[in-house]
C-alpha cells in the first residue's frame, strides 16, 4: 500500500515540485496539498495522511503552530522544509520541539550533488519517517519548565536568551525512572562520554543531556548530522536548557568535565594530546566522506586517544554511521550503548551497532540519561 502524503506550502511552485518528486516513487502518493498551517491541521484530521511535508513560514498559521496542533489532535510524522540560515535553524529546532520528526533544506542543491540524488533523498526521508506513524501518541501542549541554569549565558535579547526562553513541547508526563531497571554499573573508569546521532537526534540529545548534572565528572562530545548553519543555534539552545555547559566545538578547545562539545556541521571533529589534557581538532570535511560531521571519524579518534575509557552512545539516526568507530572503541575495551528500536525516530544507526554485536546495552531513550549518570558518576 502506498504511503499517503499531505504537502503543505504557501508557494504553488514548491507544492508542485515536491508533489512531482514524491509521485515519481510508486510507494508514495500525494493525497492533497495545503497552502497554510490551518488548512494543514484540517486536512490532517480529515485525510489522516501517513506523512506531512511542512513549510515553516506561511500565512494564517505558521508551520510550527500547525505541527503543534497536529501532534495534539492527529499525531502524524512531519518532515519540515527549512532555509539554511540562522533564523531558519532556530525555527526548525522549534518545529522539532513541537513534534516534527525531521527536516530538509528547501534548496535541494544544498543537500545533494545532483538532482537525482536530491530526489532519492526526499523520497527516502518520507518513507523512513512514515514507519513511525504507528508509534505516535498525542503530545502535551503546555511548555515544559527549563531544567538548566537559572541564568542562561548571554542577555535575554541575544541568541542564547531567545532560544532558552522558547517553550519546549514534551511528551507528558515522562515516566519516573525506576533505577532497578538501569544497567548494572560496570565499575569501569571513564574519561570521555561520546554520543553520535542523526535523524531524531536534536530531541533525543535534549532528552539525555538535560538529565546530566552541572558537576558531571567527564567531558562530552556530540556528533549530530546537521548543516553548519544549524549547529551554532543548536548548541546555544542546549546550553540554555542544560545544567552542563554546551558549545559548538572550535579548533583547539581543551576538553573540560561537565562540558559538551557539539561537532560543527560540515566539518570533522578529532582529538589530539592525551587523556586529561586532550584538545579538539576541527578539520574541513572531505567530500569523499558521506557525513560531515561523521560519527565514525570522531569515535575512531577517541579510540586512539582514550582507548577503552570511553562510554559511546549511538542514538536514533538513519544509516550505519558510528558502527565502525564503535567497533574500534570496543576493541580497545570501551563501553558501547545503543538506543532501542521503540524509542527511536529511525532505528538505523543504533540497529547497525546492535546487529553487529558491538553494543552491550540497548536502552529506551528516557532511561539513557539516568543510565549514564549511574555508570559514569555525577
Amino acid at each position: 500500500m502506498a504511503i499517503r502524503v499531505l504537502v503543505v506550502d504557501d508557494s504553488s511552485f514548491f507544492r508542485r515540485r515536491v508533489s512531482e518528486i514524491l509521485e515519481q516513487d510508486p510507494l508514495l502518493t500525494v493525497v492533497d496539498t495545503a497552502t497554510n498551517g490551518q488548512e494543514a491541521v484540517e486536512k490532517a484530521r480529515l485525510l489522516r495522511p501517513d506523512v506531512i511535508t511542512m513549510d515553516i513560514e506561511m500565512p494564517v498559521m505558521d508551520g510550527i503552530s500547525a505541527v503543534r496542533a497536529i501532534m495534539k489532535a492527529t499525531p502524524t510524522p512531519v518532515l519540515m522544509f527549512s532555509s539554511l540560515t540562522h533564523d531558519g535553524a532556530r525555527a526548525t529546532l522549534d518545529a522539532l520541539d513541537a513534534g516534527a520528526m525531521d527536516f530538509l533544506p528547501k534548496r535541494f542543491e544544498d543537500i545533494a550533488r545532483s538532482k537525482e540524488e536530491a530526489i532519492l533523498l526526499l523520497q527516502q526521508r518520507v518513507k523512513t519517517i512514515a514507519r513511525r506513524r504507528a508509534f505516535m501518541t498525542p503530545r502535551a501542549t503546555a511548555p515544559s519548565p527549563l531544567r538548566g541554569r537559572s541564568t542562561p549565558v548571554g542577555s535575554g535579547s541575544g541568541v542564547v536568551g531567545r532560544l532558552a526562553s522558547t517553550p519546549v513541547t514534551s511528551v507528558a508526563p515522562e515516566p519516573v525512572v525506576d533505577r532497578r531497571s538501569l544497567p548494572r554499573r560496570s565499575g569501569k573508569h571513564y574519561q570521555l562520554l561520546a554520543i553520535g546521532t542523526s535523524t531524531g537526534g536534536p530531541v533525543a540529545l535534549q532528552n539525555v543531556l538535560t538529565k546530566l548534572p552541572a558537576n558531571f565528572p567527564h567531558p562530552i562530545v556530540l556528533i549530530q548530522h546537521m548543516p553548519g548553519t544549524f549547529t551554532t543555534a543548536f548548541a546555544a539552545r542546549l546550553d540554555g536548557l542544560c545544567q552542563i555547559g554546551v558549545k559548538e566545538a572550535q579548533d583547539g578547545d581543551q576538553l573540560r568535565p561537565g562540558h559538551a562539545y557539539l561537532a560543527p556541521g560540515g566539518k570533522q571533529m578529532l582529538f589530539e594530546g592525551r587523556p586529561g589534557a586532550a584538545r579538539l581538532r576541527i578539520l574541513e570535511g572531505n567530500d569523499k566522506v558521506n557525513y560531515k560531521p561523521c560519527v565514525d571519524i570522531t569515535f575512531a579518534s577517541a579510540a586512539k586517544i582514550y582507548g577503552g575509557k570511553v562510554l559511546a552512545v549511538v542514538l536514533t539516526g538513519m544509516g550505519a554511521d558510528g558502527r565502525e568507530g564503535a567497533r574500534l572503541l570496543k576493541d580497545q575495551g570501551a563501553s558501547i550503548w545503543a538506543q532501542d528500536e521503540e524509542s527511536c525516530v529511525v532505528y538505523g544507526m543504533p540497529q547497525a551497532v546492535a546487529k553487529a554485536g558491538i553494543a552491550t546495552e540497548s536502552l529506551s531513550l528516557p532511561l539513557i540519561g539516568e543510565a549514564i549518570i549511574n555508570e559514569m558518576g555525577g
